[in-house]
């Protein structure tokens, strides 16, 4: 494997959920009885945590001569120029400059990114965009 990232929601997520949960357990403990009330904030729980780690879950990967980001792969032959964005071309490239065709592998909570030409000629993907928290690590990756 020549390069491996995988994103994770942050701290600050998991902390704000768990202050929402607690706002529902309180709403509900005081108008349900108090089993009705751990049931449905369990459930509240178990879906918020459930929903985290299924987005969050996103895997960078350079291996076996493809680029996986997600669900999508890549055939090495086919990347063209690679270019590692800091934080404010991301910004740039993921909302006002994008394509409506490129693919996106973003999370709001990575700030860099990778951007991926891609040169095929059958696909009408034109770019890939990529989270990443080593932008200059992956490109390097792309680029052997």
């Amino acid at each position: 494997m020549e390069y491996a990232e995988r994103l994770f929601v942050p701290l600050r997520w998991w902390v704000q959920a768990t202050m929402l949960v607690a706002t529902f357990w309180l709403a509900l403990v005081v108008a349900v009885p108090p089993v009705a009330a751990f049931s449905i904030i369990a459930v509240i729980a178990a879906l918020v945590a459930a929903g985290f780690l299924r987005y969050g879950a996103i895997r960078v990967q350079v291996t076996d001569g493809e680029l996986r980001a997600g669900r999508a792969h890549l055939p090495l032959g086919y990347v063209g120029t690679v270019t590692p964005l800091d934080k404010e071309q991301t910004r740039l490239l993921a909302g006002r400059d994008a394509n409506a065709r490129a693919y996106l592998a973003m999370r709001p909570y990575v700030k860099r990114s990778v951007r991926i030409d891609v040169n095929d000629p059958q696909d009408p993907t034109p770019y890939w965009l990529v989270s990443t928290r080593r932008p200059k690590q992956l490109a390097a990756a792309l680029a052997r």
